[in-house]
């Protein structure tokens, strides 16, 4: 209790640390229901795999570093062994489905679009911050729908999102440990070998051949990441820095289009895992690189318009 009670800590991280305690209840849920799921070919390695995520989600700010690593290794040896599975999957019917969207209709968006009003609202207007802020909206999103429909108790919360975690799997913490690879990477000098390797390529002081190595990198480099956000810390420094804004060109321009040169690899790869490979799972759909496949052509577009507009208007 010391940690919310701490002035220390502002309340935003005390509330960002309440949100972590939930999930990582939720998940620990999941753990406890897929153990006790008879019709689960892995019972014991699935449990297994989300009580140990469940407990670093929850517990982790209170556990030493080494044990939480310890743990985090422990967690991805069922994933890799392939043994974490879904067992029973209680999904409403298609006539339940097609009744409560009669009912409901096209305000089933607006809780969608209260958890990123929230975060914009957090961001912009508080010091609490934008994670806060989703967890809020989240809040708000479920008695929005409480409101729509009575029938939508907490467990009916509680329940949707085990089966949203068992169905994902261990794809689910896919976004989580991309979105640590860029510092990672960064740190162990990738940027600056990327750069020694690049002088060799682009002109001297040719700031468009650059730009063009530059958005080309942060695709391909998203492709490998899986994010862009990864991404962009080692392509700036390896080729943004020194073959782009070292000749002169707009940072704001550069960095705002380069982030978005970056989700064109984004659309092509399954390493984005929560945009390409999550509503696969979710849709229940035949061909898991479907959603890649009508991605690429608008893809291969914007990737041309972003670099002419980043020639253009530098």
């Amino acid at each position: 209790m010391s940690f919310f009670t701490s002035a220390d800590f502002t309340l935003g991280q005390k509330l960002l640390e309440v949100i972590f305690i939930i999930m990582g209840l939720v998940t620990l849920y999941t753990a406890f229901k897929n153990f006790r799921d008879k019709n689960n070919d892995e019972p014991l390695a699935t449990a297994l795999f989300w009580g140990l995520l469940g407990i670093v989600l929850a517990f982790g700010r209170w556990i030493p570093d080494k044990v939480n690593g310890l743990i985090i290794i422990l967690m991805t040896i069922p994933a890799i062994l392939g043994k974490v599975k879904a067992g029973t999957v209680e999904k409403p019917t298609e006539l339940q489905m097609e009744e409560r969207f009669q009912k409901i209709g096209m305000k089933i968006f607006i809780p969608a679009l209260t958890m990123g009003l929230f975060a914009i609202i957090f961001a912009i207007f508080t010091d609490l911050g934008a994670l806060v802020g989703i967890g809020v909206g989240v809040l708000v999103s479920m008695i929005l729908l409480m409101v729509y429909d009575r029938r939508n108790t907490p467990t009916v919360f509680l329940n949707d999102s085990e089966r949203m975690l068992s169905m994902v799997g261990p794809l689910s913490m896919l976004p989580m440990l991309l979105a640590s690879l860029g510092a990672v990477f960064n740190a162990a000098g990738v940027g600056e070998v990327t750069a020694q390797l690049f002088s060799y390529v682009i002109p001297e002081g040719n700031v468009n051949v650059g730009i063009i190595a530059y958005a080309l990198a942060m695709m391909f480099f998203t492709m490998i990441m899986g994010n862009a956000f990864a991404a962009i810390t080692v392509v700036t420094v390896g080729i943004g820095a020194p073959f782009v804004l070292e000749y002169g060109a707009d940072p704001v321009l550069i960095g705002m289009i380069g982030l978005t040169c970056g989700y064109c690899g984004t659309l092509l790869t399954p390493m984005a895992a929560n945009f390409n490979i999550v509503p696969v799972a979710m849709l229940e759909m035949d061909d898991r690189m479907g959603v890649i496949k009508n991605q690429v052509v608008p893809a291969l577009c914007l990737i041309v318009f972003q670099i002419v507009y980043m020639i253009l208007f530098k």
